[in-house]
């Protein structure tokens, strides 16, 4: 992991929440006579008063004779980053509106995995009394914590911070807890270096800030401050050190504000702020609300891209060198939006694509085809996914090469850095040795991994309906090394004396009709729809099971019928809120979610925002919805948060590689079918498409 992730998800428990009203990642529970106040069992959030915005807990309690209460607070599980805590102090800010003795402060505890925890201690031991109105920080050094468990607790592994009853004293306190923290109690460093040339951009409902900030081993966050009509300066916020941007929600057009930004170290030393930037927000059309989703989605792969290869990081927060081949594949076909549109100019894409580019060339391969995850800083593979995972990813390696193909076409320029861009990609593209991945005795299929010590070990025959299309289409363009065009039918499609379960079945639902469906009773997570579909244009042509321009459509139509019909009555579904596809969950673990299978509430935007080529009224009315009326906690710096419950009043802290570009890219394919009309020009596409038989066929 890379210092900006380190810095940030290792010391961090607790710094705001996105979700209002209540915090997910905390419990309480209490037993009468004493009280606690919950909202489903989980912490009230706290928005008027909060050391770092836009939120704090509120501990409110009454602690009586025969009682008991207590309440937790996890960190979270930031995805592929395991947390290994540095430090053993942990502190936090509290904030109280009539103040608290020392004597009735709650007792405290913390746990770690495995099992480990310590006593419940009377934080009165820590401090003193918790004067009224004014923010205290509290620092517990653990180690001084006796051990009650049989495994010692160890604050690397520290995973919940609890605060219990105490003194019964019979009378209810309140205290706004903030700022949570773990690290070494260490003298005053150097006051943080103050950040500069901040500016402020307005759109409909949000401003946009953005500013420079030198590497400063000092600084751990950013301090966002507003001014509204001309009034008083207040803290709105922060930012994580090494992200210089943020969103600051007004929640409405015509409002003007002024902001100013400072740097703050672990012990809140603040430096100087920032002179002001000042933006308003307006109303939009729906041209400019599109544009702004596809600016907003872009910058996950233009400012927070791993800096030596260029390429597109799994996900953010997340560790800062481990970067994902398929989304840098999607994100590369956002770059070509992107300087189509104007976010950045055709010089900059194609400089950012020959330094991903000559990353590729000289990263690890395996038969040509790269891993699923690499290390930005080396071009070595990363076996995230366990032993076995230690070679070739060759469904990851398709939609890389979608992206490159793409590019190839895009930057057809006759200068020298397009010319040597063009070249890279023909010998990447011709060196993939796609007929190798074609496995058994029989030769009738792809399979999707190859490792150079364990061979075919991970027996994953590629064969649809999935997202695995555009491997076979790829595949048999090759111009190289090809594999037969009737692969196509007995690998993809199923027909295979080795494949499993059948292809083209037929199915209805809520009156919509799938000539190619996924499972009965589902129409299958929307990324099946998307994936091989970004640069590969599905009008117009169709094989003899379906035309898959027609087949995404309804499948995207019955997710929202889904939506509107409801069956699992969970709250935000609808008409103008739908989108089922592979996200994190509010467990923190990945689900494909399709409509109906495993459905807990969650809903991605990156499905339905990444059908509009397909349905755009349908997808429009999600988007004005998420963003106009839940913005406040569903946008951030990199536009639509990856997934939100209702029903859980979750919403992601993280956006994903794989989620964001398939917005840009399919909102543009909606609007002027660039990347579609880009990527079909390649010209080993349209003999491949008469090689495996489709025949012309009106949408």
């Amino acid at each position: 992991m890379g210092q900006q992730f380190d810095r940030f998800a290792q010391h961090v428990i607790f710094a705001g929440s996105p979700a209002s009203e209540y915090y997910s990642y905390s419990r309480g529970s209490l037993s009468s006579p004493s009280t606690v106040k919950l909202i489903h069992d989980r912490l009230p959030l706290e928005t008027a008063e909060f050391k770092s915005g836009p939120n704090a807990l509120e501990v409110s309690w009454t602690s009586a004779v025969n009682g008991g209460w207590d309440v937790s607070i996890d960190p979270i599980q930031w995805r592929n980053g395991e947390l290994q805590w540095q430090g053993k102090t942990v502190s936090f800010w509290v904030w109280s509106p009539q103040g608290v003795h020392a004597a009735d402060l709650p007792r405290f505890a913390v746990t770690s995995r495995g099992g480990g925890h310590t006593t419940a201690t009377a934080l009165g031991e820590f401090t003193g009394d918790v004067p009224a109105k004014r923010w205290t920080r509290i620092a517990v050094d653990t180690s001084k914590l006796p051990s009650a468990s049989l495994h010692p607790f160890d604050p690397a592994g520290l995973n919940g911070v609890l605060f219990s009853q105490n003194n019964a004293d019979g009378k209810p306190h309140t205290l706004y807890v903030d700022e949570i923290r773990i690290g070494e109690e260490t003298a005053v460093q150097a006051t943080p270096s103050v950040p500069s040339a901040l500016k402020a951009t307005g759109y409909e409902r949000h401003v946009d800030l953005e500013w420079q900030a030198p590497d400063d081993p000092a600084t751990t966050e950013y301090v966002i401050y507003r001014s509204e009509d001309n009034g008083p300066y207040r803290q709105v916020g922060v930012q994580r050190y090494g992200v210089h941007r943020f969103t600051d929600w007004l929640g409405a057009p015509g409002k003007t504000a002024r902001y100013s930004i400072s740097a703050r170290d672990a012990q809140m030393h603040e430096s100087a702020r920032t002179e002001a930037a000042s933006a308003a927000t307006r109303s939009m059309t729906d041209d400019e609300l599109l544009t702004m989703v596809q600016r907003a989605s872009f910058r996950y792969y233009w400012d927070s891209a791993e800096p030596n290869s260029g390429m597109a990081l799994e996900s953010q927060p997340g560790p800062d060198h481990l970067v994902a081949m398929g989304a840098s594949g999607f994100g590369v076909m956002a770059l070509v939006v992107a300087v189509d549109r104007g976010f950045i100019t055709r010089e900059q894409g194609a400089e950012r694509m020959l330094r991903i580019a000559n990353f590729l060339e000289h990263a690890d391969k395996y038969h040509g085809a790269w891993p699923h995850f690499l290390d930005g800083r080396t071009g070595k593979t990363i076996s995230l996914f366990g032993i076995y995972d230690d070679g070739a990813d060759l469904v990851e390696t398709s939609f890389m090469m979608e992206g490159l193909l793409t590019a190839r076409q895009y930057f057809n320029g006759d200068t020298a850095q397009e010319r040597q861009l063009r070249d890279i990609i023909n010998r990447l593209w011709g060196g993939v040795d796609w007929d190798w991945f074609r496995a058994t005795p029989l030769h009738d299929a792809l399979w999707w991994h190859w490792s150079p010590n364990y061979a075919f070990h991970v027996a994953n025959r590629l064969q649809g309906w999935n997202e695995v299309m555009i491997t076979y289409l790829l595949a048999i363009a090759s111009p190289t090394h090809g594999i037969p065009a009737s692969t196509f039918r007995t690998g993809y499609e199923r027909e295979g004396k080795d494949a499993t379960g059948e292809y083209g079945i037929k199915h209805t639902y809520f009156g919509i009709l799938l000539e190619q469906g996924y499972l009965p009773g589902t129409p299958g997570p929307l990324f099946f729809t998307q994936y091989s579909f970004m640069g590969y244009d599905p009008r117009g042509f169709r094989d003899k099971y379906t035309n898959y321009f027609r087949n995404n459509r309804n499948e995207a139509l019955m997710n929202q019928a889904y939506a509107i019909h409801n069956p699992g009555h969970f709250k935000g579904y609808g008409a103008n809120s739908w989108g089922f596809t592979a996200v994190d969950g509010p467990n923190d673990s990945y689900h494909e979610y399709g409509a109906g299978e495993d459905d807990d509430g969650t809903i991605a935007p990156t499905g339905a925002v990444s059908s509009y080529a397909y349905t755009p009224e349908q997808s429009m009315l999600a988007i004005k919805h998420w963003y106009r009326d839940m913005g406040k906690n569903l946008w951030n710096i990199y536009g639509f948060r990856d997934a939100f419950n209702e029903s859980q009043n979750w919403y992601s802290s993280t956006n994903m590689g794989l989620n964001q570009a398939p917005q840009v890219v399919m909102i543009e394919n909606g609007r002027t079918g660039l990347v579609w009309k880009t990527f079909m020009s390649s010209p080993e596409i349209a003999p491949m498409q008469r090689a495996i038989g489709l025949v012309p066929d009106r949408d």
